[in-house]
């Protein structure tokens, strides 16, 4: 593991506290059928505009040998999350799958998640540690929701955050706009 301790005096207690590795990682958060596709039951419709961007930064990525990872909705057919949404990426289904464009690579890690923040219950925070992981690149939908909530994990966590303004989409441009905002303002996150 790719983890250094610290030990931070304050308030006269001498505290251990976690630092990061420094390499970086792209999130690829729900760019899943289900959110993307036409008749996608949660269709967020300026996610089509993203893709091109997110394919040139896959590629750049891969070239360097950077981690890649998917974070992705993967609800039960019984999901809480249900009562407010649509249903929609149903574990082991065709919704709940990266679209084809964006397809993962063998090897890349894909983390499934029951809510909207990537870290909730799900192996990301370990996974990013053993890969030696500091600075995390932060793309996908929606971007008031699971961006905006796995933004402020990463933050809580002390990662390094920088959001690819060009690699998210939101259902709303209000909305969209707000949540970049929050993200550069209140959770300290680069936006570039």
């Amino acid at each position: 593991m790719n983890i250094h301790r610290l030990y931070v005096r304050t308030e006269g207690v001498i505290c251990m506290a976690l630092k990061h590795g420094s390499k970086k990682a792209l999130l690829v958060i729900d760019m899943l059928n289900d959110f993307i596709l036409p008749e996608a039951p949660l269709r967020v419709p300026s996610a089509a505009g993203i893709i091109p961007f997110l394919q040139e930064k896959l590629k750049e990525m891969r070239s360097q040998r950077l981690p890649v990872i998917y974070i992705c909705d993967a609800h039960d057919t019984d999901d809480q999350e249900f009562e407010y949404w649509p249903p929609h990426a149903m574990e082991g289904t065709r919704g709940a799958e990266v679209i084809d464009s964006l397809a993962p690579e063998p090897g890349e890690v894909i983390i499934k998640k029951k809510r909207y923040s990537g870290f909730y219950q799900s192996g990301l925070d370990r996974t990013l540690k053993s890969l030696g992981v500091g600075h995390l690149m932060v793309t996908g939908v929606v971007s008031n929701i699971c961006v905006l909530y796995t933004v402020a994990d990463a933050r809580s966590r002390g990662y390094q955050v920088s959001v690819l303004r060009d690699g998210v989409a939101g259902l709303d441009p209000g909305d969209h706009a707000f949540a970049l905002k929050q993200m550069q303002e209140v959770l300290h996150a680069e936006i570039v």
